[in-house]
């Protein structure tokens, strides 16, 4: 929180001390809770909430989120009717307070979010839990299961477990989750990609007032991690020789790296300007800037709907990957590193599809990516395989819904079948 600076931002939250407006909003209310962490939960989040709330008219649904970038993204995606607030620390007192005062019917945690004495006092109540998208990694799963006797009581605690194959079933089932209570419903990152509603930042003015031209090839590197962005920009200046209209879009995972990263680009020589520069009356000359490094959040997915290629980060010089689902969603030429650890299952369908490209090292990259921007017609169809696997995989989000709802009905609340809708 220091860190990051905004730990001010509804610090008295943290220690369940809510304000008047949301105790009243609560008032004689049937009250679901959903957790979503930071950022990539959240967007989970929305979707689970948009499937939910038509279903169920008197329903008060709330929200929670850990980090400040999570909360800036619950306030630019949902109404203000949802209320939103940060997630109590995990003290028994806190706790105590945080769910006596929400008084939820259920509370559902998005992805693997295991908080002990949250889980237990839930427990202790008889409050539903639920984990949706859940998935145990190569790195938790040992754990919990080495200290299975502090864990197990907290995954038999969950009434409902969507998760996205049988392989994280199989795990679930190993760590305490009841078997019952385990659906596999796939991937709700799938569903989370539909993209009907994203036009609220005009990326294309952006790059005109950059003087980017519209037939410029556009390179994207997003969600990049330390050390990727100096082979990206060593790279660029080498393909940039082959490609004089290539233009660059840094966007590291965490905003607050842009400044080491800016310095970066000024010792290459590169010109560059930030995001949060480029307001409605600024203008550059055609040639003026060749990078734009993104230094906001909750903008990635805008800037992949032009990219000609994209770069997904934290799969080249760090473990774990990102998600590929976006730009795929959208049609692009997709590349990553060996790293995608924690995108398996999603990694396995794109490359099983030939619907994105794996490279092994920076040199392999920088050849592929070169490839890629030199040949349309392979764009192309990469793009279109995509889209295909996208589509293969949607349906998630409506199996999560109802496995909440089937939990929601016997305890009051009314809940519309979906035919009426």
């Amino acid at each position: 929180m220091w860190r990051r600076g905004n730990w001010m931002d509804g610090f008295g939250e943290r220690f369940a001390i809510y304000d008047a407006s949301l105790k009243q909003a609560l008032t004689n209310r049937h009250v679901l809770w959903i957790h979503a962490v930071s950022v990539g939960e959240v967007n989970l989040c929305t979707q689970i909430i948009r499937a939910i709330e038509p279903r169920v008219p008197n329903l008060k649904i709330v929200v929670s989120t850990t980090t400040t970038t999570g909360m800036g993204e619950l306030r630019r995606h949902l109404p203000s009717h949802i209320s939103k607030f940060y997630y109590p620390i995990d003290r028994r007192k806190y706790v105590s307070r945080a769910i006596a005062t929400i008084n939820p019917e259920a509370i559902v945690m998005v992805e693997a979010e295991i908080w002990p004495n949250f889980i237990w006092r839930a427990k202790k109540l008889g409050i539903p839990l639920f984990l949706a998208n859940a998935r145990l990694s190569n790195r938790s799963f040992p754990r919990y299961k080495r200290f299975g006797f502090l864990f197990r009581p907290l995954f038999e605690a969950f009434s409902g477990v969507g998760c996205q194959n049988e392989e994280d079933a199989q795990r679930l089932r190993e760590v305490g989750c009841h078997p019952e209570a385990i659906r596999v419903v796939g991937n709700l990152k799938f569903d989370a990609a539909k993209l009907g509603e994203r036009r609220s930042l005009d990326v294309p003015g952006i790059l005109r007032q950059l003087g980017v031209a519209p037939e410029a090839r556009l390179l994207v590197a997003g969600s990049t991690h330390n050390g990727e962005e100096v082979v990206l920009i060593d790279m660029f200046k080498r393909l940039r020789a082959r490609f004089p209209d290539l233009f660059l879009v840094l966007v590291p995972r965490h905003f607050e790296r842009c400044r080491e990263v800016a310095q970066e680009l000024r010792s290459q020589g590169i010109k560059f300007a930030f995001r949060n520069e480029v307001v409605p009356s600024t203008q550059f000359n055609p040639g003026e800037v060749e990078c734009l490094l993104v230094n906001t959040t909750g903008e990635l997915r805008f800037f992949y709907e032009p990219a000609t290629v994209v770069f997904v980060g934290k799969s080249l010089k760090a473990n774990g990957g990102q998600n590929p689902i976006e730009p795929g969603a959208l049609g692009k030429a997709i590349v990553f590193g060996p790293n995608m650890q924690n995108f398996t299952d999603i990694t396995r369908s794109f490359l099983a599809k030939n619907a994105a490209v794996q490279v092994k090292n920076a040199a392999e990259l920088e050849q592929v990516t070169g490839d890629l921007l030199a040949d349309k017609e392979r764009r192309a169809k990469l793009g279109q395989a995509a889209l295909e696997v996208v589509a293969d995989n949607l349906g998630a989000l409506d199996r999560t819904a109802e496995m909440i709802l089937a939990q929601l009905e016997p305890r009051g609340v009314l809940v519309l079948p979906k035919r009426m809708l």
